[in-house]
Order: structure tokens, then C-alpha cells, then sequence
């Protein structure tokens, strides 16, 4: 072994110890060069997929196929996973937290942009002193991610486009640094899905199938409609959100890798007030701008503002909301911000539907009584 192949091996696993030490729960290596799947992103880029997405994907589609634009003399692609697992779902004891929306579990606590980019600078003055120059990212920057992610060895590609980890499931989030450093690369893991295609049936909306896995049409998905979509939700999918208000984790759910999930070390996940599942839905549409600010302060769900999220809570009500939903819909529906107030009214419909229906079916039932039964 020569010195400098030991010199790397060495700076590697002082790296590991400190990526251990400030939280991380797993540290790979992937050689900096093109990812894997370039060519099929700019394809997926171009057949207009990415639905709004597309126009801030567009500014850097070059820097994401050719890492070297990013950080010019970049040798090396530190993968960092950050276990968010809080363990099962929030309870749903209550008729009010039966119906409070829910939350993807990434969201439920603080925003992890700012919690990982504080480890991320321990790192990067870490490696800086050992002469590299870095640029690292937390899902903002112009990198394909999941693809260096997988050739590090920090898990394989789902069906469902999500990274699967043996021992962490799908419940990680993932951060990386591009760096000067040679540093020896970790091997990948094989595709272990094998026939299982539990989290495409579990899309509610097609937005992954059986008939294209490890393809996602971002306009269908739930994620991107509740978060990435700045207007109107198209009105064919609002029935098949389900309660679903900021994110979605139905094909994370699916997965039996999860099964070996533990929860996360990192209490900055925990899930606060406004995610928690104590607010019902309508008690959203009270929300004020200066309530919306202070309730998702340090939130990520702040990002969407009260005009996005009192949107999605419309829907998840057109969906689920009974009779006792009707007043904060009728308020909501002549809100000032028009998204709302379509939002609003259109849950009102389906409400009264719903109302309706369900009295035709009581009014027939009690028809086939025996005459003394009848009301």
C-alpha cells in the first residue's frame, strides 16, 4: 500500500468518526463524476414532468449532469444520511385528530435544511483543513443526489424513486459535499426490491406505477401538489389527496424496509405544535398571515405560507370534512387570497354531496324496516 493510498484511507476514517460525531447516521464516498442517470433526468426534464419544477431545474440541467461545473477540480462526493424516523404515525384518538390532516414526517418537526447545514460546515472546516475546497448541499444544489447517493453505497433506487437503506428504511435525509479530496469510494448496494411493488400501489395517485417503476410523474404526486404547485390544484385529483395537507407518505409507508427503521437520535425532528395532529382541520382556516408565521416558525412547512397550506386543508376537507366543517368553509370561502376562497368552495360542494348522499342511503335503509321501525 502506498503512502498516499494510506494517507486517504486514514483522512476517510477520521471523515466517518467526525460525520458520527456531529449526528450523522451514515458517511459514503462516491467518485466525483457524471451520475448515472443524466441522460434520463434531461429526457424526464424535457417531457414536462416536473410540472412548475421545471423552471428553476432548467437554470442549472448542466451542473446537475456534470458535477465538475459545480466545483471545478472536484474529486470526491462525501453522502451524508440523516435518520428523521419518529417512530409510528401520530395517534388519532380523538373525532378532532381523526380529522387533522396530515403532515409528511419529514415535516413534522424543525426544518432540516437548517439543522443538517450546521453539521455540514463542522464537516466542511473539517476537510478544509486537510487542504479541500468544498461545496455542500442539502437538496438545494444543482446535484443528483440520490444517484451519487446509491453509488456510495448509502442505499439502492426503490420503484418508488426513493432511496432505500437496509438498516434506515426510506426515512433519511441525504446531504452531500463535493470536494477537492481524493477519498477512497465505498461499494454500492444491489437492487434489493426484487418483485416487491407495495409502495406503487400505494400511490393514491398514480403518480408512480407498475407499468413505470422508478419513474415519477411529479404533477400527479402529492408532494408536488401540496408544495412545489404554487396555483390551483388540478380539480381530477383533489378527491385522491385523501387528508393529505403538507407532503405525503404513503409509498415511504409501503415499504417493508421500514421495518428495521429506528427513531432518530436527532430530537430537532420531534414533532411540534401545528404537526402534531392537535389542531383539527377547519381550525387552519382561522389561521391569520401573523398565526400561519408564528405557529411554523423554524418550520418547513412555512415555505407553502398560509395561502398554500390553507389551500391543501380545503381540500383534505372536501374530502373528509362533515356538516360540522361548513361554517370555517363558508368564512374561508370569501377570504381575500382567491386560491382559499375556489379551494373553499369547492370542499363546500363535496361536503353537501357527501351530506346528501349519505341521507339518501339512511332514508332508503329506513324504508326497508318493518313498518313499527320506521322513523
Amino acid at each position: 500500500m502506498s503512502g498516499v493510498i494510506k494517507e486517504q484511507i486514514e483522512l476517510k476514517s477520521a471523515l466517518v468518526a467526525a460525520a458520527e460525531g456531529a449526528g450523522f447516521d451514515l458517511c459514503r464516498v462516491a467518485r466525483c463524476e457524471p451520475p448515472a442517470h443524466g441522460d434520463a433526468f434531461l429526457q424526464w426534464l424535457d417531457s414536462g414532468q416536473a410540472g412548475e419544477m421545471a423552471r428553476w431545474l432548467a437554470k442549472s440541467r448542466e451542473k446537475r449532469v456534470a458535477p465538475e461545473l459545480v466545483l471545478p477540480g472536484a474529486r470526491s462526493v462525501v453522502v451524508l444520511a440523516l435518520n428523521y424516523f419518529q417512530g409510528e404515525s401520530l395517534p388519532r384518538q380523538t373525532e378532532a385528530q381523526q380529522q387533522a390532516g396530515r403532515f409528511a414526517r419529514y415535516a413534522w418537526g424543525d426544518d432540516y435544511h437548517d439543522v443538517i447545514e450546521r453539521k455540514l460546515r463542522v464537516l466542511d472546516v473539517f476537510l478544509a483543513a486537510h487542504g479541500g475546497r468544498q461545496r455542500y448541499y442539502v437538496d438545494t444544489g444543482p446535484v443528483l443526489e440520490r444517484d451519487f447517493a446509491a453509488a456510495a453505497g448509502a442505499g439502492w433506487h426503490g420503484k418508488s424513486t426513493m432511496l432505500i437503506h437496509p438498516r434506515l428504511g426510506t426515512w433519511f435525509f441525504l446531504a452531500e459535499l463535493l470536494t477537492t479530496l481524493e477519498l477512497p469510494p465505498d461499494p454500492p448496494w444491489p437492487d434489493r426490491c426484487g418483485s416487491c411493488a407495495r409502495c406503487l400501489d400505494a400511490c393514491p395517485t398514480g403518480a408512480i406505477s407498475r407499468n413505470r417503476p422508478h419513474h415519477l410523474d411529479a404533477r400527479r404526486c402529492i408532494s408536488y401538489l401540496t408544495i412545489e404547485l404554487k396555483g390551483a390544484i388540478p380539480e381530477e385529483l383533489r378527491p385522491l389527496m385523501g387528508d393529505h395537507i403538507y407532503g405525503c407518505d404513503d409509498c415511504l409507508d409501503a415499504c417493508p424496509w421500514n421495518r428495521f427503521a429506528a427513531t432518530s437520535r436527532e430530537a430537532a425532528f420531534q414533532a411540534r405544535a401545528g404537526t402534531a395532529g392537535t389542531l383539527a382541520l377547519r381550525d387552519f382556516l382561522a389561521l391569520s398571515d401573523d398565526d400561519f408565521r408564528a405557529l411554523f416558525r423554524g418550520s418547513p412547512v412555512k415555505r407553502i405560507k398560509r395561502r398554500g397550506l390553507l389551500r391543501n386543508v380545503c381540500v383534505a376537507l372536501g374530502n373528509v370534512g362533515t356538516h360540522a366543517d361548513l361554517p370555517a368553509l363558508e368564512i374561508a370561502a370569501h377570504d381575500p387570497e382567491p386560491l382559499i376562497a375556489e379551494h373553499a368552495r369547492w370542499a363546500i360542494v363535496q361536503i353537501q354531496a357527501r351530506i346528501s348522499t349519505e341521507s339518501v342511503h339512511e332514508e332508503a335503509a329506513a324504508e326497508s324496516l318493518p313498518l313499527p321501525w320506521r322513523k
